[in-house]
């Protein structure tokens, strides 16, 4: 048995700067790997290796958590209080609201809890191990650290290895760091302390998986100590944070509950000194309270994320949590990748060296498809460089004409197709014969090509600098001419200088072929054709998406495991960056950095490059500190962390993986930066029309409760019966309500710096609209009281009755604005309010006019002049409204 010392030893080595040789002495194990007795051992000391939950929540309890926000327990009161009052259907909707609003929120919490099923799919089921120097098949779960795996391709890597062999063993380990292409394993030492996952060349990781050749090392990780494990850990911290909204509306509820009591209390006591019945004054205070809670709230604010969540799946955007929809209109930095994201994800030729001349794609002329190639060398140098391009290429067409292969070489056959050369073609007048592959090394690849009856045609491809090497002359027009070395070499360096990848091409004419095919013979002597400037474009719309997030006080960052030239200069046209800005940092340098100095430039840095997957938490964190609402893009399993712990985790939904989708608030699929900008668009209309419902009901119940409130005080009896105030709370705050969450977006919403996540919700002027629109109302309906105080009970309270409903509509049509009157909206622009309001309007007649309803309602018909004037005296309301816009349209 090892000791603990040992034990805490294993976990602290840097086991990638360890050579191959002292691997197994400092593990106490051999190269036949452990005995089984040693085994059984250390799976009594380490644990099995497989990742563990940690202390996971029932659905029940989630469930019961879904009643705990301050508004759902005042909301089950209020269902409570009108049960006991008689209004049954009030304590039923409520209950229908309430228990909706938990199902949903259990749902997208249940769901979120996925993540650790989505990590634990990776782990590999049985593995190949040596004991007792005999190879043996067991389950993954029983590897220890020491154990001696045999890898080869297809595997799944069962823990975290220190390779001790390799034999071009190649290891897909995209989903834990981002690299796109499959790495090659090497066993040799690698010196570093902060070195990347993915620059451990001599290392593999559990759950990554082997894709080339075939290898062996030692385990010196398992379970929750590896990478993996070490990312399960940090995704099952629970993130209890509220979002902007949850939290204005937690502290909205506690306000409003204290307000409600104590204006219900004066109510009751100041009917009393005025000599009303007790029962009807306890009835109205508590009708009134029942009235003044916006028991549609929620489902207005459920509803609203709803809809904007099925809107946005249609912008390419999936929501995986429904708060996040109204957050992103918070977000204050956006912290995206650059492949994919910003740019087309597509290697596209964009500046090509040839005949002496450093041209652009476009400018490239194009080439005869029918050149007489067996009367000799081409008749132009254009002609030959494209042959190049096609036939040193593995690139291919499928059945449906999508180029399949490396990125590289899709990206020269597309350019030989578009200027005129078609690869099947001259596979045919040029069948390749032979090649010397691409290595690491000499950075070169050649093809040895069949050309007419008895000549060999190669090409070399390549480092600029390493076929410059090898040639002796260049390739003019139509003829070959003096190489000018440094020159090019030069031209290919500002290639580079500009975040492109240059590659050079190289010929030869054999008179048959060469008898020993090896690159120190056969890759030399070569005519110079030409290099081309590759680089992956920016999109197209990033430009001008960039440029709408700043207008909106966000601040775009690239974050990219990309090389910093490259990162800069996709940075610099997609507006990211200025010209002469200078905020570009590197992992390394972010790894070296002490906190207080970045602390100090986090703010000012619009590139990191070259930076880790893991690295990503950390900027997050710094910006959150800050002060930040951050939304960060990620589609690895090392990006998880930093995806559940921003503001906003947008996954790419094309080439993430299931664990970074599972731990993610939005999934984008179409991995499209433009598409984030239009979430947050989104985000903000779905706010600004939440804002708006508040603003309209608590308007609507501050009416009701100013008219109860002033009567007595002006010598007036209660001008609404219980059954009146409950009767407008519910066709007002209703279906009207609802319609404002199709309200389009106001025209200036990507003009205007995000909200402050500190900021009340009734901030900009909301609290006070709220105080004197309803001090109108209740002025407009005591006016009406007192002007028809002298005719019977039935008509002044059905006057008073029908001007507070009507004049609760004319606020609706008005505040659907902040700003633009509603005359230049429109009504049309908003057609489910206009329906609404019809709605509203008939249901209003229909207690005034139906007859069995009077008795019900307490209310009796209007003359035709007496509703005539309701409308008019209502419409105050909407014109002081209106008004109040068009002195913020002059003054703001």
């Amino acid at each position: 048995m090892i000791s603990s010392q040992a034990k805490r030893d294993f976990l602290s080595i840097r086991w990638h700067e360890i050579s191959p040789e002292e691997v197994a002495p400092r593990l106490q194990s051999s190269l036949e790997g452990l005995t089984s007795a040693d085994s059984r051992e250390r799976l009594e000391q380490f644990g099995f290796n497989e990742l563990v939950e940690q202390g996971k929540r029932s659905p029940f309890l989630m469930f019961l958590d879904q009643f705990k926000d301050f508004m759902i327990l005042i909301l089950i009161g209020a269902a409570f209080v009108a049960g006991i009052i008689g209004e049954p259907s009030d304590s039923i909707a409520i209950a229908v609201i309430v228990i909706l609003n938990a199902v949903l929120g259990f749902v997208q919490e249940y769901r979120a809890e996925k993540a650790m099923a989505a990590l634990k799919k990776m782990a590999a089921p049985s593995t190949s191990v040596l004991r007792d120097g005999n190879v043996e098949i067991i389950g993954s779960e029983f590897l220890v650290p020491g154990d001696l795996v045999l890898l080869e391709a297809g595997n799944v890597v069962p823990a975290d290895v220190r390779l001790t062999e390799s034999f071009n063993l190649k290891a897909d380990e995209s989903a834990l760091t981002g690299e796109s292409v499959p790495v090659e394993k090497t066993i040799e030492t690698i010196k570093g302390k902060h070195l990347s996952l993915g620059e451990r060349k001599n290392m593999v990781y559990k759950g990554t998986q082997i894709t080339y050749g075939r290898g062996r090392g030692h385990v010196v990780a398992t379970g929750m100590a590896t990478e993996l494990g070490k990312i399960a850990a940090m995704l099952q911290t629970r993130d209890d944070s509220k979002t902007p909204l949850q939290k204005r509306l937690a502290s909205f509820g506690q306000k409003l509950a204290y307000a409600v009591l104590a204006i219900c209390l004066i109510v009751f006591i100041a009917g009393l000194f005025r000599g009303e019945p007790p029962l009807l004054m306890l009835l109205t205070a508590i009708s009134l309270a029942v009235a003044a809670i916006p028991e549609a709230l929620p489902a207005v604010i459920t509803i609203s994320l709803a809809l904007g969540a099925r809107k946005l799946v249609r912008k390419n955007a999936l929501i995986r949590k429904l708060p996040a929809v109204e957050t992103l209109g918070s977000v204050t930095y956006i912290c995206t990748d650059k492949t994919g994201t910003l740019t087309m994800n597509k290697m596209t030729v964009e500046e090509i060296y040839i005949e002496g001349r450093m041209i652009s794609s476009r400018e490239m002329p194009a080439a005869d498809p029918d050149v007489p190639w067996e009367s000799g060398y081409p008749v132009k140098g254009v002609e030959v460089f494209l042959a190049a391009l096609c036939l040193s290429n593995d690139a291919r067409l499928d059945g449906s004409g999508t180029m399949l292969g490396d990125p590289t070489e899709t990206a020269l056959l597309a350019l030989a197709m578009e200027k005129g050369f078609t690869k099947d073609k001259l596979d045919k007048l040029f069948p390749r014969l032979s090649e010397i592959p691409f290595d690491s090394e000499r950075k070169l690849m050649t093809t040895f090509h069949s050309w007419g009856s008895d000549r060999v045609i190669s090409f070399t491809k390549g480092a600029v600098e390493e076929i410059l090497r090898r040639c002796d002359a260049a390739m003019g027009v139509d003829e070959k001419q003096a190489l000018d070395e440094h020159a090019v070499l030069s031209l290919s360096e500002a290639i580079a200088a500009k975040g492109m990848r240059a590659l050079g091409f190289g010929m030869r004419v054999w008179e048959g072929m060469p008898e020993h095919i090896a690159p120190g013979d056969v890759e030399n002597g070569l005519v110079f054709l030409g290099f081309v400037g590759m680089v992956d474009p920016p999109r197209p719309e990033a430009r001008g998406a960039v440029s709408m997030c700043i207008s909106a006080g966000i601040r775009p960052v690239m974050i990219t495991g990309d090389h910093p030239v490259t990162a800069r200069e996709v940075a610099r046209r997609t507006g990211i960056i200025e010209d002469d800005e200078d905020g570009v940092i590197t992992g390394h340098e972010l790894e070296e950095m002490p906190f207080k100095d970045f602390e100090a430039r986090v703010e000012s840095i619009g590139v990191y490059a070259r930076v880790a997957p893991e690295q990503k938490l950390k900027i997050v964190e710094m910006l959150q500190s800050k002060g930040h609402f951050v939304a960060m893009t990620g589609d690895g399993v090392n990006d998880a962390p930093a995806l559940k712990r921003a503001d906003i985790g947008v996954a790419m939904g094309r080439t993430g993986t299931d664990v970074a989708k599972e731990a993610s608030h939005m999934i984008l699929l179409d991995d499209n930066f433009v598409t984030i900008v239009n979430t947050i668009r989104e985000g903000r209309r779905i706010f600004d029309n939440i804002r708006k419902f508040i603003k309209y009901t608590m308007t609507s119940n501050s009416g009701e409760i100013w008219t109860i409130f002033l009567a007595p005080f002006l010598g007036l009896p209660v001008p609404l019966l219980p059954i009146h105030i409950l009767w407008i709370n519910l066709v007002t705050d209703g279906v009207p309500g609802l319609a404002l969450a199709a309200e389009p977006a106001e025209k200036d919403i990507m003009k205007r710096p995000p909200r402050h996540p500190a900021e009340s919700i009734f901030a900009h002027g909301l609290g006070a609209h709220i105080i004197w629109v309803g001090l109108l109302m209740g002025a407009v309906s005591i006016v009406t009281q007192a002007a028809f105080i002298h005719s019977d009970q039935g008509r002044w309270q059905t006057m008073v009755f029908t001007v507070l409903c009507l004049s609760q509509m004319g606020n609706l049509l008005a505040i659907r604005s902040e700003k633009e009157s509603f005359f230049r909206q429109g009504p049309l622009s908003n057609k489910p309010m206009l329906l609404a309001i019809m709605l509203t309007f008939g249901l209003q007649m229909a207690v005034i006019y139906i007859p069995f309803l009077n008795p019900i309602f307490k209310t009796q018909p209007l003359s035709a002049f007496d509703l005539l004037l309701a409308i008019v005296l209502s419409s105050f309301v909407f014109l002081a409204a209106e008004i109040e816009k068009m002195i913020r349209r002059r003054t703001l």
